[in-house]
């Protein structure tokens, strides 16, 4: 309080030599005082009142507008002062939840993390770039007791922790499903079942599971409203659309899911994504599927993972960098 007292003291005669001498040394010293206020969080209603005081014992003739003027100035700073304090106590729970969900993408990345395998005769790219820092696309990779390649791929409808968690609940209960129940249309039966009965209605979550057998060069594969992959065949220099059908996980508890079953030839490409890739943006204007797959067809003569590199950072370039959705992006690449 002394302190307090000191400083208001110190205004005083700063701003009686201000107004007689308008020089630099009496702003240096209210620039001295200011930074005292604001150690001991003085809001500036505070200091207006200081002013008005300090003017009243120097100068007690002033005319009255002159102190309608202060009392007006007054009550707009206590206005302020309190829209400060606000603005304050919002930007501490901003910077608080910047830091929690900070910690929860790092727990994402762990917890979600997977391991591209090692797989005879088939080139794997993958790449998974989320928008913000959580990210909505869920991938992973399970290799199979009897050499088979389980891929799934899921997107999120919904963000940020909640995703997550959801995300992280779909890993461990297809991590717990017996090895004899791998099949596709069977792992996306008993996860619908986990969706339904866990996940609030409000979310859904689509996704395409894989089964790959390496010494039938065979890929068995199931949808949950996902997004339509390609196949590309080298004999022709052509791609499809890989056409199924199954509703979204979590909308219905009987759902069944149809399993469809192709060959894969030498130079062949099963092209798997999210919505973040079909639906790029450059501008306003959507990007059409046919340069989507004219950019895959550039980049065809690479391997698996370059592949993939190369057409994310042409359309994260193309939408200046500043991705929409999250990109995920899965090609396998048949080699004998």
């Amino acid at each position: 309080m002394d302190m307090l007292n000191t400083d208001a003291a110190n205004y005083k005669q700063f701003l009686k030599h201000y107004l007689q001498n308008l020089d630099e040394q009496s702003l240096y010293g209210a620039e001295q005082i200011s930074k005292t206020f604001i150690k001991n969080s003085i809001p500036p209603e505070e200091i207006v009142n200081l002013h008005n005081q300090a003017l009243v014992e120097l100068y007690p003739d002033i005319p009255e507008h002159i102190w309608h003027s202060m009392n007006f100035l007054l009550e707009t700073m206590i206005s302020y002062g309190l829209a400060l304090q606000e603005y304050q106590a919002l930007r501490e729970q901003q910077l608080e939840l910047k830091s929690e969900i900070s910690v929860a993408a790092g727990m994402q990345d762990t917890l979600l993390a997977t391991t591209k395998p090692a797989i005879d005769n088939l080139d794997i790219g993958v790449v998974s770039v989320p928008a913000h820092q959580m990210n909505g696309d869920y991938h992973h990779f399970i290799k199979g007791k009897d050499g088979s390649l389980g891929i799934a791929l899921a997107d999120v409808i919904g963000k940020g922790i909640p995703a997550a968690l959801c995300m992280s609940m779909i890993k461990y209960s297809m991590d717990s499903f017996p090895e004899e129940i791998m099949s596709p249309r069977s792992i996306l039966k008993n996860l619908n079942r986990v969706v339904e009965r866990n996940v609030d209605p409000s979310m859904f979550i689509t996704m395409f599971y894989a089964q790959y057998i390496p010494d039938e060069n065979k890929l068995r594969y199931s949808s949950a409203g996902h997004e339509p992959g390609f196949y590309y065949k080298a004999a022709t220099d052509t791609f499809e659309e890989i056409e199924t059908k199954g509703l979204v996980l979590g909308v219905s508890s009987d759902s069944n899911y149809k399993q469809y079953e192709r060959t894969i030839e030498k130079g062949d490409m099963v092209i798997l994504l999210t919505d973040g890739v079909t639906e790029c943006r450059q501008g306003e204007r959507f990007i059409e599927t046919e340069e989507i797959l004219e950019t895959i067809r550039s980049f065809s003569h690479l391997p698996a993972q370059e592949m993939v590199n190369g057409v994310y950072k042409y359309f994260e370039r193309l939408q200046g960098f500043q991705l929409r959705d999250d990109f995920t992006l899965i090609i396998l690449k048949q080699q004998v």
